[in-house]
């Protein structure tokens, strides 16, 4: 039997193995992660990113699949009358024919969409338990008075009423957002900022991701760019999407 040193065939003399054929060997052969000095870097040895921007460039961007999927599990929740930011596209296609009514909230008003404008920093505007549903994705870190912010949509949901929530973890802060970018997440932080306003037997907070899809996301690539597999993979310590269901008390 030949060793990780020797070749041998039926027929062939044993002949040693090349130095490069032995190094392919125990490559191949070990368990764990690179030594030091032996990480290969390729297009990752860089100071900027690599799609420099959210990823909507080339594709869909990584953490869009998460979010979607956290709306698309919990789509029955997503009913009646349904507030949402910027745009309904969320509530309908999520929503579908459960959706009896939709409401936009924007602090521009030259929305078109927008059927509320207020500002959610304190957000009196809204009218109190008239939704259903509201649908909050990617918003808050850009809010600075976050307390006021859920409190006031507590109050505007109805008896029973749901909060879909998501919120970033680990993410690029675009200089496009300086002023106007306040927080990032933990799951931790979540939980006792809703747990605040809401029963806390009523409030589920979930995190989603792990080092690839967090390192693809800040080098801008797409979600097209990774494999469903690698995405599934949750990893709490590298939580890059945060989501939050937060029920309001039944005939409160």
């Amino acid at each position: 039997m030949a060793d990780a040193g020797t070749v041998q065939g039926k027929g062939v003399r044993r002949m040693p193995a090349s130095k490069a054929l032995r190094r392919r060997i125990k490559k191949l052969l070990r368990i764990g992660p690179p030594g030091v000095g032996g990480v290969r870097w390729g297009d990752l040895r860089r100071t900027s990113s690599i799609g420099g921007g959210w990823g909507f460039e080339r594709g869909t961007p990584v953490d869009r699949d998460y979010i979607e999927d956290f709306l698309r599990e919990r789509s029955a929740d997503i009913a009646g009358r349904v507030l949402e930011v910027k745009d309904a596209a969320y509530a309908r296609r999520f929503g579908g024919d459960r959706v009896t009514e939709t409401a936009v909230l924007d602090v521009d008003a030259d929305n078109p969409h927008a059927t509320i404008i207020t500002d959610l920093n304190n957000p009196v505007e809204l009218p109190s338990a008239a939704f259903d549903c509201i649908i909050l994705t990617q918003t808050l870190h850009l809010i600075y008075e976050m307390r006021s912010c859920i409190s006031h949509l507590e109050r505007s949901l109805a008896p029973g009423g749901v909060l879909l929530l998501t919120v970033p973890g680990i993410t690029r802060v675009p200089r496009s957002h300086d002023g106007t970018w306040y927080w990032s997440f933990t799951r931790d932080s979540v939980q006792r900022l809703l747990e605040e306003y809401f029963p806390p037997s009523m409030v589920k907070v979930s995190a989603h991701g792990n080092i690839l899809a967090a390192t693809a996301f800040l080098h801008g690539l797409a979600r097209e760019e990774l494999r469903a597999e690698e995405l599934a993979v949750y990893d709490p310590e590298y939580p890059l999407i945060i989501s939050a269901r937060a029920q309001k008390q039944p005939g409160e």
